[in-house]
């Protein structure tokens, strides 16, 4: 009967003790989707070149996109997160005279270009892992690839013919100041902004007719995702 008591007991403090751990799991990698709105604080020099006259410049339109992150944890404070977006289409608008000679420029859309840019962030998340709210900081590198460059028909009125655009590569700092609720195990909530500097040269080229700028685009994001730990 003593041993059976005995038997009893030490199952039922293994069956908890098992619960307890469970309930304790950290898990070290997560993977987050949501929504990226992307918000251009862009500047640029006028443009120059044959037959552009003064104050002609160019601004980029917000975009709205699907974000996608991975976290890496290294510690109850510190982790690495891997963020990115799928590539949305850019629109690029005339800035300045309402018009160039007969053709209209201010407000149209001149260009379009999709851009994939994969940002490499080190993370601290205050708090204790056992609070559900945790508000985090993160610093990092964002590199931004320009691809898919094209000209509208309104572009290459402006410009005089068929042009091909051309945008370099960006490498820059990024900052994030966002916030993290944890739901359940697994399954948490993330709000973030965010803050890119991105800059490129812009090339557009119209049957050998080079016209130039510099563009800093300097993007702000607002991130609203849902997280999964594993």
């Amino acid at each position: 009967m003593n041993t059976c008591k005995t038997l009893a007991s030490f199952a039922l403090l293994s069956i908890a003790a098992t619960g307890a751990a469970s309930a304790a799991t950290v898990h070290s990698n997560q993977v987050r989707v949501g929504a990226y709105f992307v918000m251009y604080d862009s500047k640029a020099n006028d443009i120059s070149g044959p037959f552009v006259p003064a104050g002609v410049n160019l601004e980029a339109k917000d975009v709205n996109t699907v974000y996608l992150a991975y976290l890496r944890r290294f510690s109850p404070h510190i982790s690495v997160e891997l963020a990115a977006g799928v590539p949305p289409k850019t629109e690029t608008a005339g800035k300045g005279p309402a018009a160039l000679g007969s053709v209209p420029f201010n407000g149209q859309v001149l260009s379009t270009a999709k851009w994939f840019a994969p940002t490499l962030l080190l993370c601290y998340t205050f708090r204790d892992e056992s609070q559900a709210l945790r508000p985090y900081l993160e610093a990092g590198v964002n590199y931004t690839h320009f691809f898919d460059r094209k000209s509208t028909a309104a572009g290459d009125a402006v410009n005089g013919g068929p042009t091909q655009i051309s945008l370099t590569n960006s490498v820059g700092p990024a900052i994030t100041a966002g916030l993290t609720w944890q739901i359940q195990e697994r399954w948490s909530l993330h709000a973030s902004y965010s803050r890119s500097w991105v800059k490129s040269d812009y090339v557009g080229n119209t049957a050998g007719v080079l016209r130039r700028t510099h563009i800093d685009f300097n993007p702000t994001a607002i991130v609203v995702a849902a997280g999964y730990s594993f």
